[in-house]
């Protein structure tokens, strides 16, 4: 289900995907508060709108101001451990990794899911990127099915 929230007019594309941060220092005060502040803190979420004939608002975040869109949760990719890698399972990601430089690091620690969480896997969409896990973990790359919004 859709939702219109504001975002920086640089960021305000269809399909563009971000992790909502929450609140700002900066956001205190602002009159669009209400329309700006309305998402999960760090959920992923898709654009896949971009609200026309609307104006460009003022921000003290984004200097170039914000947009009206519609978002919706976005899936996520990530690692899980492959005993556990099965369409239609609940997983979690297995912890953090230091090694910034694999090609799955980005995985084993994706941005817009917790550690401490499980998720519906939605796909199992195969190997992960790299060929050996610095960790020795038996991993497989899998898809998180989008939350539903409260």
């Amino acid at each position: 289900m859709s939702k219109v929230t504001l975002i920086g007019t640089r960021l305000a594309a269809a399909g563009t995907e971000f992790v909502y941060g929450g609140e700002s220092a900066a956001c205190e005060g602002c009159p669009y508060r209400g329309q700006c502040l309305n998402l999960t803190e760090g959920r992923r979420y898709r654009i896949t709108g971009v609200r026309d004939n609307t104006q460009t608002l003022e921000c003290a975040v984004h200097d170039t101001g914000v947009r009206a869109v519609e978002v919706e949760p976005a899936p996520v990719r990530a690692n899980v451990a492959s005993k556990s890698a099965y369409a239609g399972s609940k997983a979690g990601i297995e912890g953090p990794c230091p090694y910034t430089g694999c090609p799955s690091h980005e995985f084993c620690e994706p941005e817009g899911a917790a550690f401490d969480e499980e998720y519906r896997i939605a796909e199992v969409l195969g190997n992960p990127p790299h060929d050996y896990c610095m960790l020795e973990r038996d991993l497989t790359l899998v898809e998180f099915a989008a939350p539903d919004e409260e």
